[in-house]
Order: C-alpha cells, then structure tokens, then sequence
C-alpha cells in the first residue's frame, strides 16, 4: 500500500470499499493468490479453536481461504457486504453457508468457535474498527480464536483492487491490544509483516470472557 497526502484520502473513503468490491468482484477472483500462502495462520487459528464452527467476515469470492478450511472439516459461514461476491462464493463453496450483510453492526443471534477477518477488517474507518470487538465478542464461543489482518502501524493507506483503488486504515498495535483485552480476548501471536505469509500482519487471539 502506498502512503498518500491527506487530499487524496479524502477521495477515496472506507464507505466506497463495498461498491469497489462489486464491481471488480470477477476480476478479483481471477486474480486473488491462490497458492494459499496463508495455510501455516489458518492451521493455527483451527488449532486454537476449542471446535469447527467458522465464522470468515469479509470472505470475498471464498477462494482460497474458505474453500481450505471447509477441506480442513469446518462448518463455515462467509460473509460479506458486497453482492457480487457473496454469488460468487456461493458457487466456489457451495458446502459453506454465505450470508450477505455488513459486518459493521452484525448480529447474528449466534457464536462460533473461530472468527478471520482477513484482508477485510482493515478496510473499515479507525472507528468502526473500534467498534468491531464487540462484535467479534458477541459472535465468539467460549474459547473462541480470533484472527485477523491489520497495518504493521497507526496510519491511512491507498491501495489496489483489480484495477480499483482502496482505502485501508490501522490503528495502532497497543491499541489493538487494549482492545482485544477490553473486549475478553488474550492475544497469542501478533506477527507485523510476515516474511512467511506475504508481509501480512496477523493478530491471533483466543476469547477469555
């Protein structure tokens, strides 16, 4: 991702990120990284689990992460806000259940026992990722684990879609932490860019509360 001046942040919002998915959602899953470099984070969060109930917020297209874990045995729900990909994962994992909302304010009257936000979570504004650990809390098992991507630092970032730009935004890593705490999660692994996983920076916690 690239840093940009302030103007150019302000022409590319975190409310434009679903209406951006719609329209590339084809492209983008002909072009999304198949080689399933994060297999080694998704055999641990499994790991973590106290089960085999998945709850993937922001699944995209499906491929390759839930399609892996539905492999691995999980009964898995992908959601996502955008229309065009949840028709899309529907056909690439027809075993999994897909659901069409925003994560922002979910609540789906369930839990589960593992939660992934990955390359999703970190498309929403510092504020509605503020308000995300509730969620995550509400939608969380006993013993859940949760996962998800982030910055390596505080900041605001223009990055690329198919032929798209998108917004991207972190907060900082200690205040990630307090949240996960405030929230009822024990942070186990928090790995800023990863060499072995594409330069992603991952956050695996389990749910204490």
């Amino acid at each position: 991702m690239q840093t940009l001046p302030d103007r150019h942040l302000e022409d590319m919002k975190p409310e434009d990120i679903l209406r951006t998915y719609n329209a590339v959602a084809t492209t983008w899953d002909v072009q999304r990284n198949q080689s399933l470099f994060e297999r080694k984070w998704l055999d641990r969060m499994l790991n973590f689990a106290p089960g085999k109930t998945v709850l993937d917020l922001g699944c995209g297209a499906g491929r390759p992460i839930s399609s892996y874990l539905v492999d691995r045995r999980a009964t898995v729900t992908g959601l996502d806000g955008a229309a065009e990909m949840i028709a899309l994962y529907q056909k690439n994992v027809p075993a999994a259940r897909a659901v069409l909302a925003d994560m922002r304010g979910l609540d789906l009257g369930e839990s589960f026992d593992a939660i992934l936000a990955w390359n999703s979570f970190f498309h929403l504004s510092p504020d509605d990722q503020r308000g995300m650990f509730a969620i995550f809390a509400r939608h969380a098992n006993p013993g859940a684990a949760l996962m998800f991507t982030s910055g390596p630092e505080k900041g605001e970032r223009i990055g690329h879609v198919a032929d798209q730009t998108v917004y991207h935004a972190s907060l900082a890593p200690a205040e990630y932490e307090a949240l996960l705490n405030a929230n009822g999660f024990e942070v186990k692994h928090f790995r800023p860019e990863d060499p072995e996983c594409a330069g992603h920076t991952i956050w695996l916690a389990k749910f204490t509360a």
